[in-house]
């Protein structure tokens, strides 16, 4: 099977991980990444920090938000099969807080993909979700609930911001974000198949393989516009609320994949480089100029996995050695790393393996999403169902 028929986010949920496994191993380049060195991380940070199992029995969780300023600091968790489901208090509620699997689609690398609340969500209930519809195709739906507060929420009311054409099932992208002016940034991918053969990437016209923003708020219908382009399957992003930088994880095709950190006021215009380049490596010929592409900040080769899962910075209180540190990790073997990124001068710091020191039984597997908390506590999502937190070491 080709890298682009099992993974552009990858195969989900369809392939056992010795399957993965053993695609990874036929897309390993023959030379080694010529990739930022990661080193295990340092002792002294290492031993005041541990990852902790907060919640089991979900149904291939993808992704999980918080609602602002909502007084329960619940988690909202969202299954590739449809439903959003609540963490409260630390337990997992049984009713699901909505259930839209009757809409959803499935397939491969097809489901309930993203999910954000209104920056007013305790006030106006408005909630966002991106999934694929039966068709496949991808829809952004606005939904208002009844009451914010409850645990299992009524429909009152929803709109959809967004319908896109999927020619394939893989690479749908997902994944939603507000931005601080209240926008929401839609990563899409190419379009799927593999190395992009309708060249949606690179094509002004096509809304796929591109991140684009859509403002809710806006007066009359609000239509998505095209902030950059050149992503092949953007496998999470995130906000760094301290700095405003964008870094996104966008998911490699033959061997390489990649994080890319721009300043997210200087988005509009950027050429992540996909279908031409893949990660600082010309992909569609032995040469090829790199002129006008953003390169990626880290990238590591298919001898370390073949599917990156994108993360958040970390800017909790509980772990004050981690501030500013984004984690990333890879769906296939279940790497967990970290590096610090100064936008100022553009420099890599503190590229970190974490695997032995917080997985040393080889548990963490089928990483599929990172999340954060309403205190910036950072948490881990496995497809097989289990959501752990970075929390600091018991006290003796």
């Amino acid at each position: 099977m080709s890298r682009g028929g099992i993974r552009g986010r990858g195969a989900l949920p369809g392939l056992t991980l010795l399957a993965l496994a053993a695609a990874c191993a036929a897309a390993r380049p023959s030379e080694k990444a010529h990739a930022l060195p990661v080193i295990p991380v340092p002792a002294e940070v290492a031993r005041g920090v541990r990852l902790v199992e907060v919640a089991t029995g979900l149904d291939r969780p993808l992704g999980m938000a918080f609602a602002p300023n909502d007084p329960a600091k619940r988690l909202f968790v969202a299954e590739k099969t449809g439903k959003i489901r609540v963490l409260a208090n630390g337990r997992l509620v049984a009713e699901p807080f909505l259930d839209l699997s009757s809409r959803v689609s499935r397939g491969s690398e097809q489901g309930l993909l993203g999910l954000a609340f209104h920056p007013d969500y305790t006030k106006n209930g408005r909630l966002f979700v991106n999934y694929t519809d039966r068709d496949g195709d991808t829809r952004v739906v606005e939904i208002a609930v009844t009451d914010p507060a409850a645990s299992s929420a009524t429909i009152a009311r929803e709109r959809e911001l967004l319908h896109v054409k999927q020619p394939y099932s893989n690479h749908n992208g997902g994944n939603l974000v507000v931005a601080p002016d209240g926008a929401l940034l839609i990563g899409l991918g190419d379009g799927g198949s593999g190395g992009d053969p309708h060249g949606n990437s690179q094509n002004p016209g096509s809304l796929l393989g591109k991140m684009l923003r859509l403002d809710p708020d806006a007066p009359g219908d609000p239509h998505a516009t095209i902030l950059a382009k050149g992503l092949r399957n953007p496998w999470r992003y995130a906000i760094d609320h301290a700095s405003g930088d964008l870094y996104i994880a966008d998911v490699g095709q033959d061997a390489w994949e990649e994080v890319d950190v721009v300043p997210l006021a200087t988005l509009v215009g950027k050429n992540f480089g996909w279908n031409v380049m893949e990660g600082a490596h010309c992909f569609k010929s032995p040469a090829c100029s790199t002129e006008g592409y953003v390169l990626p900040v880290v990238e590591y080769g298919h001898d370390s996995g073949c599917s990156i899962t994108g993360g958040v910075v970390y800017r909790g209180k509980a772990l004050p050695a981690l501030a500013g540190l984004y984690f990333y990790s890879d769906y296939c073997t279940g790497i967990l790393r970290s590096f610090r990124w100064d936008g100022r001068d553009a420099t890599v710091t503190d590229h970190w393996d974490w695997k032995r020191a917080l997985d040393p039984a080889n548990r963490l597997s089928q990483i599929a999403a990172f999340g954060e908390d309403a205190d910036g506590e950072v948490y881990v999502i496995s497809l097989d169902g289990t959501l752990r937190e970075f929390r600091g070491q018991q006290p003796n």
